[in-house]
């Protein structure tokens, strides 16, 4: 499974997060999506490795605070969706 992420994570372009983005009605400035893509790119290997030591507070100052609400909301529901799969 992991491999299908991986392949899914390098073809990702920004325009993939601001559609996803929207559609959970977050509107990412340029700044926060700029944040947002760098991030996934970076990090995603870490996260899928260890899921439980990641904390989303430690990103709030990337983001305003409204949009920091909705992410943390989509994040929750997320990791709970898919637990058994992390």
């Amino acid at each position: 499974m992991f491999n299908i992420i991986e392949r899914y994570i390098n073809k990702m372009t920004k325009e993939d997060i601001r559609s996803f983005a929207i559609n959970k009605n977050i509107n990412l400035s340029e700044q926060e999506l700029d944040f947002t893509y760098d991030f996934v790119k970076k990090n995603y290997k870490s996260f899928f490795q260890n899921p439980k030591v990641f904390n989303i507070n430690r990103y709030k100052d990337n983001y305003s605070q409204e949009n920091f609400s909705k992410i943390t909301k989509v994040y929750q529901e997320y990791t709970q969706r898919y637990a058994n799969y992390l």
